[in-house]
């Protein structure tokens, strides 16, 4: 028998949810963007905390002025698979970007995170970088980079290592470009290394950052020798020993707070001059202390930065390379507020002779000034370039022509002061007249030579003193014979090779007023492609 069941009964349609609102969408977002800044999350904050480390945004904020700081693409994810890197994809990739400001003016900067992947370069962290530098090109404003990776993402092959390929062809387009500063706050291994070697300024932090091809494990295998990744490249071998790092501090927050500094002393870019600061130190105040501070005798060594910190406003400057090759002082400063560079040789290192390491310093210093619209100015007392078989055979005569190509080279004012002995060829190859000095000056107690009157008259007066009844009287007549003929103060002025012998009081007023007259010069350079100086 067949059983009729009851009709189903009809059950009102489930509504529909309503579409998402735009404030919803809204909330949506500032999750994500939540997470996306918080990172991975507490515990790997600690870990780099543990490490005397900040994160990426804590540095970040340390470097910008405050709230100025635009991120750019913090929602970028990698779209790489395999090896388990499909499951972790979080966002920014290992690499903060963006731009804000620092005292007002525009800078890009990038920071790695290194609690994302170890803060290792893939094609999205890579991207993410070209991208950012593009625009500080495009924008004329300078970028800093702060360096904390662990090279390479392995997992993602060869595309990491174009990654950093195209990193490195933008630090050659942008070099002279714009300001270019690497902050390294971390380790830096393999070819990653080569990217702040490519710009103008490096700063490293003792203990937690350094530097190397080929690290300490690798060195051991190959070569048997055992060394920590300090003692091959940290802080202190790269300030002092390889010239790498240009500046060397202790913490992260004093590093960053130089990094504000030097950007102040630079312009944005190549085609503005350095930014102005008004200054009340008078321009014509007289600098007296230097006639007791500087001896006359050649022999007797001084501290040549005392006589740049009198010379300079308030007595406020910056020295880059402080720690490598010590026989020559390149620092930054201000005269009458505006920004210039100085080259002055360090008698108490070395007697301030030139050596190869000196040439490398002040070479590079002065393209990075002459890059930049920064005048130059060169205070001389050199008894010549160092000899020896060592400087020889390393290529003190390759080396030397560095600093002579970069000097002959240089479009921006450049003033000479001469403070006391200018000996031999490291006399022409400190900015002398003759390779292009726009104005020479010098102290009343200057010898410029060839060489000093003792070594001169040994050569010169050989046979003549050796057949003396008393040599010794000889030797001591013709010395001073050869200083006051050759070597008296007004010797060079009398031919033209020195402007004016000046009061070593006036040396403040006459600097500002030389550089003030020289502030619209105009030297342009023959049509080529580019030179080929002695690298």
């Amino acid at each position: 028998m067949t059983v009729l069941s009851d009709p189903p009964v009809a059950r009102p349609a489930t509504p529909p949810a309503p579409p998402p609102s735009l404030r919803s969408r809204t909330d949506e977002l500032r999750a994500v963007q939540e997470a996306a800044s918080e990172g991975p999350g507490p515990q790997a904050t600690e870990r780099q905390h543990a490490k005397g480390k900040l994160t990426a945004r804590e540095r970040l904020a340390l470097l910008f002025d405050p709230g100025s700081f635009n991120e750019v693409e913090p929602l970028r994810r990698h779209r790489a698979t395999g090896f388990g890197l499909e499951h972790r994809r979080p966002h920014t990739d290992g690499v903060v970007t963006g731009w804000g400001t620092v005292e007002g003016r525009t800078v890009f900067a990038y920071a790695h995170d290194f609690r994302i992947f170890g803060g290792a370069l893939g094609e999205a962290h890579a991207e993410k970088i070209h991208k950012l530098m593009d625009l500080a090109e495009s924008a004329g404003a300078p970028l800093v980079s702060l360096n904390d990776g662990a090279g390479a993402r392995i997992q993602e092959g060869v595309t990491a290592l174009a990654g950093y390929g195209g990193i490195f062809r933008r630090n050659t387009r942008c070099s002279g470009v714009i300001p270019q500063i690497s902050v390294m706050l971390g380790p830096c291994a393999g070819g990653a290394a080569y990217s702040p070697a490519l710009t103008d300024f490096v700063f490293m932090v003792r203990g937690t950052s350094q530097m190397f091809i080929t690290g300490p494990d690798v060195v051991q295998a190959v070569t048997g020798e055992s060394i920590t990744q300090n003692e091959l490249g940290g802080a202190d071998v790269h300030g002092a020993t390889t010239g790498v790092a240009a500046f060397v501090h202790d913490d992260e927050e004093s590093c960053l707070d130089e990094v504000r500094h030097l950007l102040s002393l630079l312009p944005s870019n190549n085609r503005e001059l350095p930014p102005h600061e008004p200054t009340s130190d008078p321009a014509d105040r007289r600098t007296a202390s230097l006639l007791d501070l500087v001896p006359a005798d050649p022999t007797r060594a001084y501290d040549v930065t005392q006589v740049i910190a009198e010379i300079v406003d308030d007595g406020d400057w910056t020295e880059v390379h402080a720690d490598w090759a010590p026989n020559i002082v390149c620092a930054l400063a201000r005269l009458d507020g505006q920004v210039v560079g100085i080259v002055a040789n360090q008698p108490t290192a070395l007697a301030g002779v030139l050596d190869i390491a000196a040439s490398e310093k002040a070479a590079r210093f002065v393209q990075t000034c002459d890059a930049f619209s920064i005048p130059l100015v060169t205070l001389l007392d050199v008894p010549g370039f160092l000899p020896g078989r060592d400087q020889e055979h390393g290529g003190i005569i390759r080396h030397g022509a560095k600093l002579l190509y970069a000097y002959c080279n240089a479009t921006v004012p450049r003033v000479q002061l001469i403070l006391r002995k200018a000996y031999g060829g490291a006399y022409i190859v400190m900015d002398s007249r003759s390779i292009g000095a726009d104005l020479s000056f010098a102290w009343p107690a200057n010898e410029i030579a060839v060489m000093g009157a003792e070594g001169a008259a040994n050569v010169v007066f050989r046979r003549e003193i050796a057949a003396a009844d008393d040599p010794e009287a000889a030797r001591a007549q013709r010395i001073k014979e050869y200083k006051s003929e050759l070597m008296h103060p007004y010797y060079a002025a009398e031919r033209g090779l020195v402007d004016d012998v000046i009061d070593p009081a006036e040396t403040r007023s006459v600097l500002i007023r030389s550089l003030a007259m020289l502030r619209a010069k105009r030297a342009p350079l023959p049509e080529r492609k580019h030179g080929i100086p002695p690298l």
